[in-house]
């Protein structure tokens, strides 16, 4: 047997440098597929988990109202601090950096409040509470809680 027909006969294994660009394409294009529609599964998530939140919140703050003297909070922070205590802590705007608490306003007459997330596009377009019940500002994607009219 010649050394040449030793050499035909041998097997090369491993994979080519163009087999392994196909591969990273292939891969490159799934993720560029997937990743927008995970990106939107993340933020249903957090749309749940605000509505949830500001329901709470909601809940928290008429109970603010009853056990002080009929007067709203004048900041989501005076919930932690009431007496008797309704809540330990303000959680987090899921749609905002860092740690931010979701956003509140009261009318001037402090009878109508708005707890507001920003949304999907993290931008606030709620801005207060006029002395009607309505909100002031617009709503493309804010998630609100309102013991007003809701319209604006």
């Amino acid at each position: 047997m010649r050394l040449s027909d030793v050499d035909v006969t041998r097997r090369q294994t491993g994979f080519t440098l163009i087999e392994m660009m196909i591969v990273i394409v292939v891969i490159a294009i799934l993720l560029g597929v997937l990743l927008p529609n995970f990106r939107g599964t993340q933020d249903e998530a957090a749309e749940q988990r605000a509505r949830s939140e500001l329901r709470t919140l909601a809940t928290a703050v008429e109970s603010y109202y009853i056990h002080n003297s009929n007067t709203l909070p004048s900041a989501l922070s005076s919930l932690t601090s009431a007496t008797p205590r309704i809540v330990t802590t303000i959680p987090d705007d899921p749609f905002r950096s860092g740690s931010t608490d979701y956003s509140y306003a009261r009318d001037a007459n402090a009878v109508y409040y708005v707890i507001y997330s920003y949304g999907r596009d993290r931008a606030a377009d709620i801005t207060g509470m006029d002395t009607d019940g309505t909100m002031a500002g617009t709503n493309d994607d804010d998630i609100f809680v309102t013991n007003g009219t809701g319209t604006f």
